[in-house]
């Protein structure tokens, strides 16, 4: 909608994944090459806490709820 105001091209943007890439990227956090950093985790009935967290924009990582 915006694209009729601006210079600027907008496009949707999308991620496209390949078989192999995800291979690799499981490989690596497999052989413990890559880590994700989490930021903190939640048990599941704590899940509101955690979007309020995430809403007030303090993560530093990624906001894991457990199941």
């Amino acid at each position: 909608m915006l694209s009729g105001f601006t210079r600027q091209r907008l496009k949707p943007f999308t991620s496209i994944e390949k078989r192999q890439d995800l291979l690799v990227l499981a490989e690596l956090l497999t052989t413990g090459q890559i880590t994700p950093v989490i930021d903190r985790a939640y048990p599941l009935d704590e899940a509101a806490d955690a979007l309020r967290h995430v809403a007030a924009g303090h993560t530093r990582g990624k906001v894991v709820v457990t199941v």
